[in-house]
């Protein structure tokens, strides 16, 4: 058999196959997932903390250093993931070329917003910036 007999024209085109790029979307998403198996339960028992608290006692807490690196770290991986994870639900069930561009760029600039969104929040409020 000669080699290349069983690449279609689209993969020979693209340069690309199977695990050229299957294989790190699928790793980068399990190592998001562990991370998240640590950071989700700490973070829920946080939050858990924060509501029996007040306002300000939430404020304070979110401030410290420890506390706000965790949060950016927990919403950065949980971003992460679900953008890897939107990602492979856009790819697998649209069709539509010109669709499935735009839902991936909208995938990402979601994930970007949102995680862009908390880091100012975590950021104004180690910082003292939004102190009252």
């Amino acid at each position: 058999m000669a080699k290349g007999q069983f690449v279609t024209p689209a993969k020979a085109a693209r340069g690309l196959g199977a695990s050229k790029s299957g294989t790190a979307h699928f790793i980068r998403q399990r190592v998001s997932a562990i991370a998240l198996v640590f950071l989700v339960p700490w973070f829920l028992y946080a939050i858990l903390n924060a509501l029996a608290g007040h306002y300000d006692d939430a404020r304070a807490w979110a401030g410290q250093p420890l506390n706000a690196m965790l949060l950016l770290l927990t919403a950065g991986a949980a971003a992460y993931h679900m953008r890897l994870g939107v990602q492979t639900v856009i790819e697998d069930y649209i069709e539509k070329p010109g669709s499935k561009m735009a839902l991936l760029i909208l995938n990402t600039f979601a994930c970007v917003i949102f995680f862009a969104l908390v880091f100012v929040s975590i950021m104004v409020i180690w910082t003292g910036a939004g102190a009252r």
